[in-house]
């Protein structure tokens, strides 16, 4: 059952520390007055989100690709440099077993997608599009499963930019871009670093009343994440392995003994003086101490069938375990998927939602893959990583199917930023725009959605491309569509109201209401 009582008390708390603030406080209320409104609601269903994370920016102009024969050849003229080109092969171009790891020879064509509405090329025709090469399980939850949508162009912005208003200061544009920190944040949180409160958050703030304790509402598997954290809820931090213990082992002991582990827990949970400072570390303490005994009893073993794989003997290691095992472009070889535990995880955060003590009806999840930023080494680095993220989102889709949780479920892409659609010699520098992926049940997949940018090709100054509106300096991409509309549509979905939205996305009020919702999830 849905702790109303404790949704009202923290919002009576709230609201007593803000008055007492004064005026000033006065933007920061009406947010909370949205939380209590939220409050008075309830769910009679479950869903959550998934943010799949792609720290360093990853190059999605080798993601998903234009294949018309216009946008080829601008791709392939742009980026087969010296000494090592990036141009991947165009489709039906077979694999060259003896060529160099990760090189687009080896990788051989592009797959080719089919998505549901047709579009007209830049030369005339039907605009054709494909996927890397290494994409293939995703190539089929699009044209087969329509469990999978792609969203073109996606970036930060204030308000919307033409290539003209860019280019004369005209139009308002987000701060510090092309910074890895700041862009991260801008995508998490609507402001550069130093954001303390991000979209998820936010949208946790608005959705914990439907959940019996709070602490369950915002999960990280991959450290702390501004994204997670709201005005009120506090994202709560597991490991790939489960939910970490304060201070003992795995087996619940300090020094090999329960009651060390009994008295350690009732002194950091505890209190000797009045120090706010000191209540508050305490009450930190009790919570997770708290929320570790809870999940621990709830959530089902990895090596659950639903999850894992059961190890023939011995206790069950991850790494070995084949369903979290992806076929490495590099060596060739089966290797070891720190995403896909991470999602293994979240599915059995997902599983153990309605168990007792846990009784969440909205959940937002935070996991990550790292080192896109590759400024060099791109085809071995790139591939390695396309590899990792199709077989985690795969796993991670046919796992809920298991679960009967697919339209329960949504899971997105986002990344610091896209990159350069010039090469730099064997790799590309910080972009702005991207295209990303999402996944799930209710998502209307098999199709595109956005505008499509055009690849153009490079002027007398070998770098500005003056034929394409939508690319700046280097080919960087000027985003068509904001992170507030993207993630405005998610939270529609998620149950988030139109008037709160504004609220969770500052600057979605700069765009027409006809556009805050993108249309590819139902």
């Amino acid at each position: 059952m849905i702790d109303h009582q404790l949704s009202r008390r923290l919002f009576l708390r709230n609201f007593g520390v803000l008055s007492a603030a004064g005026a000033a406080a006065a933007p920061l209320a009406l947010n909370m007055a949205a939380i209590g409104s939220a409050a008075a609601q309830s769910a009679s269903d479950y869903k959550a989100l998934v943010c799949i994370f792609l720290f360093g920016g990853n190059d999605s102009l080798n993601t998903i690709l234009p294949t018309d024969s216009a946008s080829w050849a601008n791709y392939t003229a742009v980026r087969t440099q010296a000494p090592d080109s990036i141009a991947l092969m165009a489709p039906g171009i077979a694999a060259v077993g003896g060529a160099a790891a990760g090189s687009p020879a080896r990788l051989g064509g592009v797959l080719p997608i089919t998505p549901a509405t047709a579009r007209t090329a830049p030369g005339g025709g039907t605009q054709t599009f494909a996927l890397h090469p290494l994409l293939g399980s995703l190539q089929t939850m699009f044209n087969t499963d329509k469990r999978l949508a792609i969203i073109s162009n996606v970036g930060p912005l204030v308000e919307p930019l033409t290539k003209d208003t860019y280019n004369n200061g005209k139009g308002r544009r987000p701060a510090m871009l092309f910074s890895h920190n700041d862009q991260t944040n801008t995508w998490m949180s609507s402001k550069p670093e130093g954001a303390t409160v991000g979209w998820g958050g936010r949208i946790g703030d608005l959705m914990m009343s439907q959940n019996s304790r709070s602490i369950f509402t915002s999960i990280s598997t991959a450290g702390n994440a501004v994204w997670l954290t709201g005005q009120s809820v506090q994202q709560y931090q597991v490991s790939a392995n489960g939910a970490i213990r304060m201070g003992a082992l795995d087996n619940g002991r300090i020094l090999g003994s329960l009651d060390v582990t009994t008295a350690m827990q009732q002194i950091v949970s505890a209190t000797r003086g009045g120090h706010v400072f000191e209540a508050d570390l305490a009450a930190v303490a009790a919570r997770s101490i708290d929320a570790e005994t809870m999940l621990r009893s709830a959530l089902k073993a990895p090596s659950d069938p639903l999850f894992g794989t059961a190890p023939a003997s011995g206790n069950y290691n991850a790494s070995a375990d084949p369903k979290l095992q992806y076929d490495n472009p590099l060596t060739g070889a089966k290797s070891f998927s720190a995403l896909a535990q991470q999602l293994q995880m979240v599915a059995r955060m997902i599983d153990a939602s309605s168990a007792a003590g846990i009784g969440a009806k909205r959940q937002v999840f935070f996991v990550s893959l790292g080192g896109f930023d590759m400024h060099d080494n791109e085809n071995r680095s790139h591939a390695d990583l396309m590899a990792r993220l199709a077989h985690a989102m795969r796993y991670f889709d046919t796992t809920l199917g298991a679960m009967g949780a697919r339209s329960k479920v949504t899971t997105f892409t986002a990344s610091d930023f896209g990159r350069t659609f010039t090469s730099n010699g064997d790799g590309t520098d910080h972009g702005w725009g991207g295209h990303h992926f999402v996944m799930g049940g209710a998502v209307k997949g098999g199709d595109i959605y956005g505008k499509v940018p055009v690849l153009g090709a490079k002027n007398a100054n070998n770098n500005e491309f003056d034929s394409s509106p939508n690319q700046i300096g280097n080919g960087s991409l000027l985003p068509d569509t904001s992170v507030d509309q993207f993630g405005a549509t998610l939270a529609r979905w998620f149950g988030v109201s139109d008037t709160d939205a504004l609220t969770v996305f500052p600057n979605l009020v700069n765009f027409d209401s006809s556009v805050r919702n993108l249309g590819f999830i139902g």
